[in-house]
């Protein structure tokens, strides 16, 4: 299926310039290279307690959640003491969800891993092909903690990696024409996704980030859920 027919129908949805000014931001070149460690460990933990949960009280916690953290330095954190975890089931400055606190050390570990095999954890992101994300998603599932679902996906979009994000209006333009069997949490799902991802990015040049925005704003899945205010 071309591209083209999802980008015509944003744009009458939308307008092109509406369309434009919705596209997500890309991180410049460099950028990700740049970061440190416990930039990822932070924005990784940001993602997993703001799954399920109001966005916005997590945003406006999170200087909190950095003092009791102390900066989410990974080579501190894959080898916290039980008790140092114990303590911030009780810190009222952070939201005390002893499931997601303990994501922490393992997911500090998987970045130190990559670290050192890398030179930085930016550096193993930034060397991940886009037209691969399949793989990196199932690199976090598999040494990471809670890294499955939207949440890594949502995690790469907010710093700036190049990636598709299956969100429920993806996922259902995506199945209204026959594009994504599976789950899209499965793993014969993703692959499907990013079948028609890298064949969308080979025909348009865009990169996938917009892609998925723009397949995004064809449909509005989530007003289609809301029950009918009745008069």
């Amino acid at each position: 299926m071309k591209f083209s027919y999802f980008y015509d129908r944003a744009v009458a949805r939308k307008g092109e310039k509406g369309v434009q000014e919705r596209l997500p931001k890309l991180a410049p070149v460099g950028w990700l290279e740049q970061q440190s460690d416990a930039f990822f460990l932070a924005e990784i933990t940001r993602g997993i307690f703001r799954a399920g949960f109001v966005w916005r009280i997590i945003d406006a916690k999170w200087p909190g959640f950095e003092e009791a953290f102390s900066g989410f330095v990974p080579l501190y954190w894959q080898q916290v003491p039980p008790e140092r975890l114990e303590q911030l089931a009780d810190d009222q400055r952070i939201v005390r969800n002893w499931q997601k606190i303990e994501t922490v050390p393992v997911n500090a570990r998987m970045i130190v891993e990559a670290s050192e095999s890398h030179g930085s954890f930016g550096k193993f992101l930034a060397q991940w092909p886009s037209a691969d994300q399949f793989g990196l998603l199932q690199h976090f599932k598999e040494h990471g903690a809670r890294l499955a679902g939207a949440t890594p996906q949502f995690f790469l979009r907010r710093i700036g990696w190049d990636g598709f994000i299956l969100s429920s209006d993806v996922v259902t333009a995506l199945r209204n024409h026959r594009l994504l069997e599976a789950s899209p949490t499965s793993k014969k799902g993703l692959q499907q996704a990013q079948h028609w991802f890298n064949q969308w990015h080979d025909e348009t040049g865009l990169p996938y980030s917009h892609l998925s925005r723009i397949v995004s704003l064809t449909i509005d899945a989530r007003a289609a859920e809301r029950p009918t205010k009745k008069v």
